[in-house]
């Protein structure tokens, strides 16, 4: 179907009106150019990351939540131009680069909005510190962080030049580790922001564009019916006094010039009119073609960066960042930087909350975590547990920190705090009570009918036992609820086990039959082949199977043939010194109580019969 341009206009003009309605359009296109200034190398944005912590200002109070509301609203005219420029395209009229940009990656668009809406919860950014003074006033510091970097880079978020410019702000002002956290949240944002500038643009220049082209349609069509009428239209269109900006005349001049000696005459007509403010159709038309191409920068980089945003591994960025882990990096046990990111993150937390309760920072309460961590190396050696920071974090030492920064514990955290110093006492306690509780209401009600007291005894006993199973069931779903488990902290095996760790894999089995001890050798090997590191090791630990006798003419020839495979797989897979893969045989002890010749308390006596000879005083080495 054919659109003349009259219906074009129109249709697009009520797409544009229905965005004025919101009060979108209007304040967007108007009044916020895009996020673009003069553009920083790596020194100047490090030197500029100086200049901003300087001249930021904390504010003392909280404020309302802003940045939701304007996520919706950036949305919402996002969403308007995309609809705007799929009616362009569906009339086949043309569109800026920039916009082509924006409408084949809308849907990435949509994608990171949604993804913001989910890491930017309702009350989140009212947690962080908001600025007193300056365009960003009562808004996020970290949020005006990002728009600096998304001003000063065209949209182009650089990891390195970004790690640079946080790195320099934090020699004048350190960041909170809730704002390192929230560093990608913010760029969004402000992409997004920036996005919805260019876009709000390309849309009002949309329609100047359409307008040329309505009045280029009745100036083409009059011209080649009838030329005399031309001065009539030309007329028309001079008293509806058309927006004389960059993108009407340079789709007027595209559409007229060439086209004849009449339609020379509307051109010339503009001519006078830009002379009249001190500009020329050839300087409108060369800042439209510089105003696009800029465009289609801005947006291009801020696709992009929100792609990067997507791929980068945030978590090294917080941590290369964060004051509060380059301190406890300086464990004098030397144990924090070894251990896994979801340990170490643990811990930073902990930091963060604790300069919540009280007025230190969170480098302070990091430092003075690591003065305690020192003062037990001292006394007791880098090898002790009283020589790393999270004996004073998450461990028995925590008290002590909170003696040392004066924190004063809630009714409830002191509950909980003692609750877990005792938990089988309060579990039975728990059970004990809600127990006599039940079973004494019933009892109440059999008394009230005076019955006999043996009949009193066999209820009162029932009661016990018919109440001990509900109360054992409630407190048992209680404590799922109330309880939260804490995982143990780990050590960081991801890129294989360091020879200080050296571990023993070992399969607790009997040796039964030639068959099972294939099956034993094939099992032991793809265990090996899934998890070859130089510094794991893989054993069988056996015991022959129960007997009346002690020794049993197959014991040998079964122990022979599982040494066999050991050697066997040792000289496959061998390595300097053929220690892979180890075979820990035990005899059979007689057991008085079952009358019978067996391993002594089979698996588990396996194990702690392993774990004895591998004790310190164990001549075995590995």
């Amino acid at each position: 179907m054919k659109f003349s341009a009259k219906t074009i206009f129109e249709n697009l003009s009520r797409l544009w009106a229905s965005l004025r309605g919101k009060g979108l359009a209007e304040k967007f296109a108007c009044s916020e150019p895009p996020l673009r200034a003069e553009l920083f190398s790596a020194d100047q944005m490090e030197h500029h990351g100086k200049t901003l912590a300087s001249s930021h200002t904390i504010s003392p109070g909280r404020a309302p939540d802003q940045l939701l509301t304007r996520l919706r609203e950036n949305e919402d005219l996002l969403l308007g131009v995309h609809n705007l420029l799929t009616e362009a395209v569906k009339a086949n009229r043309r569109i800026t680069p920039a916009g082509e940009w924006l409408l084949d990656n809308f849907y990435l668009i949509e994608e990171q909005i949604r993804t913001a809406r989910r890491h930017l919860p309702k009350g989140y950014s009212r947690e962080l510190p908001r600025l007193l003074h300056g365009p960003s006033a009562a808004l996020p510091r970290v949020y005006d962080i990002a728009l600096e970097m998304i001003l000063h880079g065209d949209g182009r978020v650089d990891p390195e030049i970004l790690s640079r410019f946080a790195a320099a702000y934090q020699t004048v002002t350190s960041l909170k580790l809730g704002e390192l956290w929230a560093i990608p949240i913010m760029l969004r944002l402000a992409l997004i922001e920036n996005l919805r500038r260019i876009a709000a643009r390309i849309a009002a220049d949309r329609l100047d564009r359409s307008l040329a082209d309505y009045w280029a349609d009745l100036m083409t069509e009059s011209a080649a019916q009838d030329p005399k009428n031309l001065i009539l239209v030309i007329a028309d269109m001079a008293r509806s006094n058309p927006p004389l900006v960059s993108a009407f005349i340079a789709e007027m001049t595209r559409r007229l010039q060439g086209q004849g000696p009449a339609l020379a005459l509307p051109l010339t007509w503009l001519e006078q009119r830009l002379t009249e403010c001190g500009q020329t159709i050839q300087q409108l038309v060369q800042a439209e073609n510089q105003q696009q191409a800029a465009d289609q920068v801005s947006m291009s980089n801020s696709i992009g960066s929100l792609r990067f945003l997507s791929a980068m591994d945030w978590r090294k960025f917080v941590e290369a960042m964060s004051v509060v882990d380059h301190t406890l990096r300086q464990d004098p046990g030397d144990v924090y930087s070894k251990m896994d990111f979801s340990t170490r993150d643990r811990y930073r937390h902990v930091v963060e909350k604790m300069a919540k309760q009280r007025s230190f920072s969170e480098s302070e309460v990091a430092r003075r975590a690591l003065g305690l961590a020192q003062g037990g190396a001292d006394g007791m050696g880098h090898d002790d547990r009283v020589a790393h920071v999270g004996f004073y974090l998450i461990d028995k030492g925590l008290p002590r920190l909170e003696q040392a920064l004066e924190v004063h514990l809630s009714l409830y955290e002191r509950l909980l705090r003692w609750s877990r110093r005792f938990p089988l006492l309060l579990y039975l306690g728990a059970i004990t009570l809600l127990t006599a509780l039940f079973a004494g209401g019933l009892l109440a009600k059999d008394h009230v009918g005076a019955l006999p007291g043996w009949a009193m005894a066999l209820l009162g006993f029932l009661s016990v036992l018919g109440a001990s199973q509900l109360t054992v069931a409630l407190v048992n779903w209680l404590a799922t609820l109330l309880v939260a488990p804490q995982p143990l902290p780990r050590l960081d095996f991801s890129e294989g086990i360091p020879p200080e760790f050296r571990t023993l894999a070992v399969v607790p089995t009997m040796l039964r039959s030639a068959s099972s001890i294939a099956e034993l050798m094939e099992a032991l090997e793809v265990r090996f082949l899934a998890n070859r590191g130089a510094n794991l090791h893989f054993g069988l630990l056996t015991d022959f199977r129960d007997a009346g006798e002690e020794t049993l003419p197959e014991d040998e020839p079964l122990l022979r043939l599982a040494r066999q495979g050991i050697e066997e797989l040792n000289a496959k897979y061998g390595r300097n010194r053929n220690d892979t893969f180890f075979l820990f045989h035990r005899p059979r002890c007689w057991n008085p109580q079952e009358r019978i010749w067996m391993g002594y308390e089979r698996k588990r006596g396996k194990l702690a019969a392993l774990n004895a000879l591998l004790s310190p005083s164990s001549r075995l080495l590995l």
